[in-house]
């Protein structure tokens, strides 16, 4: 049986992380998708780079209202056994959605950021054509008829583009001004090869900005990082978090350009 849209809105809303600038709203909003070993604490330095560039952070949580554990998180998402990134792109919608309802956020500027499994949903969120091929995807019935109204970016952190991911070889179907951040040590999703599936990916507009930051393993931003492929890099961590910044920044200028010109 598919469960409802709303029903999944209601179900992820108490388990956001809220993050907001200063001053009076309504804010520009990023909504932040962590990896596949479930939501961590790095992910708060990532939402606070965003409130500094004047933009509201929405931290998801995707594991609490499916109930899985740190342990099956491990053992089956990030295996590829449950929860591939086309199905998780109903959260995606879902949290948009939500984002559009509140009263701080501003409906129409709407920048979705992914990292590791989070990147992969993110790029196939923005891949999938509304209708019977999202819903049977995300196993939501009633999507709206176009789930990303509003979305201005997307900008992906080590993103999953393995061979079961929708994105990797058509694309995404809407203009979101990508960037995708890429380590040239990550053994995990992939270093350069990695950069050119990304690189060669069907835009409607210019070309994927991939960034290679060198020596950048899988998870370089992860201070509590436990893998031992993964090697903790404040330095690095640092830019690609000022990368983050001035990508939000960019976004909030030339959608003010584009509301001025209207």
């Amino acid at each position: 049986m598919l469960e409802t849209f709303e029903q999944r809105i209601e179900a992820l809303a108490p388990g956001v992380d809220l993050y907001l600038p200063d001053g009076a709203g309504p804010f520009p909003t990023v909504i932040q998708f962590h990896g596949c070993g479930g939501r961590k604490p790095f992910q708060a330095g990532w939402a606070q780079a965003a409130t500094a560039a004047g933009w509201a952070a929405v931290v998801v949580d995707s594991y609490r209202h499916r109930h899985i554990s740190q342990l099956e998180a491990y053992t089956l998402v990030c295996t590829g056994l449950q929860l591939w990134g086309r199905e998780r792109a109903g959260d995606l919608y879902a949290s948009m959605e939500w984002v559009r309802r509140q009263a701080w956020a501003d409906p129409s500027r709407i920048v979705v950021a992914g990292w590791s499994h989070g990147g992969w949903t993110v790029l196939d969120a923005l891949c999938m054509a509304p209708g019977r091929e999202m819903e049977e995807a995300t196993r939501l019935s009633g999507l709206p008829p176009e789930p990303l109204n509003g979305l201005v970016g997307a900008f992906v952190v080590y993103p999953f583009a393995g061979p079961t991911a929708l994105a990797r070889n058509r694309g995404l179907r809407v203009d979101a001004s990508p960037m995708a951040l890429v380590g040239t040590r990550d053994v995990i999703v992939g270093g350069r090869g990695l950069a050119r599936v990304l690189g060669r990916m069907p835009m409607p507009g210019k070309p994927m900005d991939v960034v290679i930051l060198e020596g950048a393993t899988h998870a370089f931003d992860e201070e509590d990082a436990r893998d031992l492929r993964v090697k903790y890099d404040p330095e690095l961590t640092e830019r690609a978090r000022g990368m983050y910044r001035d990508y939000l920044a960019e976004a909030a200028r030339r959608t003010s350009r584009i509301a001025a010109a209207a």
